[in-house]
C-alpha cells in the first residue's frame, strides 16, 4: 500500500516516512500543496497525509482540488485545534484531522483504520454484497454509492455514515451516538463533525438537499434514513 505525505517541515516528513516504512508501507513524500496534488494524480497512492500550512499552496485547498478527482481517504495535519479549523477541513473534504503535535502510534492507527474503511484492507467478501434502498444503493466490496444508478464519490467517512444509518433504517441516532459508533476512538471532535458529515451525504445523494427523503432530521434528537 502506498501513502503520500505532504509537508514542508523536512523533519517531520522524515520521521513519518521511517515509521511508515517500517510498518510495511511504501511511502511517498512531497513538501507543499501543488505537488500534493500532482503527486495523486500521478502515483495514485491509497492514502493522503497533508499538512494544512504549505507554500505555493496550501492543504485545504490541495484537500478540495484532489476531492474534484479522488475519494482518496485524506488526513490532514495541523498546529491548530481550534474546532472551527477542523470544521473547515472536513468542509474541504478531509476524512480525518490530527493536531500537532501527535503521536505517530496515534497517526498509524487512524492510517489503518481509515485504508480498512475505504477498502483497501479488507476481508474477502461476497461479489455482489450491496444495499439498496429506494433511489440510493450502497456496493460493500467495492465501497461505492449510487443515486438512482448513478455512481456517487464519498469519502470514506462519508461512506461509513451512511452505510451504518442504511444498515438501520428508521433508527434514530444522536451526534453523539454517531461520533462514538463511527468515528470511535480515531478522533475525538463536538457533534458539529457530524453535522458537516450529513450535509455532504445530503448534497450527494438526495435529489433536492434542501428537502431530503432518505436522510433526515428527528429535531432534537439526531438523525436517521428513512425506509
Amino acid at each position: 500500500m502506498k501513502i503520500l505525505v505532504v509537508d514542508d517541515e523536512a523533519l517531520l516528513v522524515k520521521g513519518i516516512r521511517f515509521n511508515l516504512q517500517n510498518e510495511g508501507y511504501d511511502v511517498i513524500t512531497g513538501s507543499d500543496g501543488l505537488e500534493a496534488v500532482h503527486l495523486v494524480q500521478e502515483q495514485s497512492p491509497d492514502l493522503v497525509v497533508l499538512d494544512v500550512m504549505m507554500p505555493n499552496m496550501d492543504g485545504l485547498t490541495a484537500c478540495a482540488k484532489i476531492r474534484e478527482f479522488s475519494n482518496i481517504p485524506i488526513i490532514l495535519l495541523t498546529a491548530k485545534a481550534d474546532d472551527m479549523d477542523k470544521l473547515i477541513g472536513f468542509d474541504h473534504g478531509a476524512d480525518d484531522y490530527l493536531t500537532k503535535p501527535f503521536n505517530i502510534l496515534e497517526l498509524k492507527a487512524r492510517i489503518r483504520a481509515l485504508l480498512r474503511r475505504a477498502g483497501t484492507v479488507q476481508e474477502k467478501q461476497t461479489p455482489g454484497n450491496t444495499l439498496t434502498i429506494g433511489s440510493i444503493s450502497l456496493d460493500l466490496d467495492a465501497r461505492n454509492a449510487y443515486r438512482s444508478g448513478v455512481l456517487v464519490d464519498l469519502t470514506a467517512k462519508e461512506f461509513d455514515v451512511i452505510e451504518f444509518l442504511m444498515r438501520n433504517p428508521n433508527r434514530v441516532y444522536s451526534r453523539e451516538a454517531l461520533l462514538d459508533t463511527i468515528w470511535a476512538y480515531e478522533y475525538r471532535s463536538d457533534i458539529r463533525t457530524v453535522d458537516v458529515h450529513i450535509r455532504r451525504l445530503r448534497e450527494k445523494l438526495e435529489e433536492n438537499p434542501a428537502e431530503p427523503k432518505y436522510i433526515l432530521t428527528k429535531w432534537g434528537v439526531g438523525y436517521y434514513f428513512r425506509k
